[in-house]
């Protein structure tokens, strides 16, 4: 594969999937010249970009636990997000952003003004953490002086970090938001030059209370994510059954 831009979609708990796909491309030594992503996509990019292996994070993510991240408190979130970025305090082998192996730039949502913004550099556990806050579910907090939210909210592709005439392999998760209206372009893949894209179809709804779907939408990005690169994908989209 050339050297490209890895993009992974916000998807709620696809995170799961998301990190089979980076195993497969592990496997076949890819590395991107720079990561981007929204939410799940975030999460799973900066993890490892930071210099942590997919065995590593397969290992952190199989054995997450609701109540290692459940923190309700009052505020404008039921989770104060705490623990979460605790968790990932604790796991992450760099501090900062721009101490990554990989450049990073992660997809957050201005709660005030009402915008997508992207960070590259600053605390790496609070970006990540911004970048996943899903309203109403975790608080926000403050990044780079700004109020931050889920990047998806706006930016559901994650993209936003990508230049114009990037070479990208972009990852979408084909989960959908009850939200979102069933045809909304946020749900669609991006039509974009020099973009390979694959959607896995078939992967299971994985949410706070289904946590132990999470090995099975692992293997099943894994999988699929192996055959497509096998085949050596070409073109705009593939789409395979999981």
């Amino acid at each position: 594969m050339h050297p490209t831009t890895l993009a992974m979609s916000s998807g709620f708990f696809g995170f799961f999937a998301h990190l089979g796909v980076v195993t497969a491309l592990e496997e076949i030594e890819y590395r991107p010249q720079k990561v981007v992503g929204s939410s799940a996509g975030a999460l799973i990019g900066a993890l490892w970009a930071s210099g942590m292996a997919p065995s590593e994070i397969k290992t952190l993510l199989f054995g997450l636990r609701r109540q290692d991240f459940w923190d309700p408190g009052w505020g404008s979130g039921f989770l104060k997000g705490e623990k979460f970025r605790g968790l990932l305090q604790t796991h992450l082998p760099v501090a900062r952003v721009e101490d990554c192996r990989f450049p990073l730039s992660l997809s957050v949502y201005d709660k005030v003004q009402k915008e997508t913004f992207v960070v590259s550099e600053g605390p790496l556990a609070e970006a990540i953490y911004a970048s996943c806050a899903v309203p109403f579910l975790f608080q926000p907090v403050r990044v780079q002086g700004r109020w931050g939210l889920d990047g998806g909210v706006l930016d559901r592709h994650g993209m936003l970090g990508a230049a114009q005439g990037e070479r990208i392999f972009y990852h979408h998760l084909k989960s959908r938001s009850p939200w979102r209206k069933k045809n909304s372009p946020a749900l669609q893949v991006p039509e974009r030059a020099n973009m390979q894209a694959l959607v896995l179809d078939g992967l299971p709804r994985l949410g706070p209370f289904k946590l132990e779907l999470g090995p099975e939408a692992f293997e099943k990005g894994y999988r699929g994510a192996a055959e497509a690169l096998d085949c050596d994908i070409k073109g705009v989209t593939t789409e395979v059954t999981v």
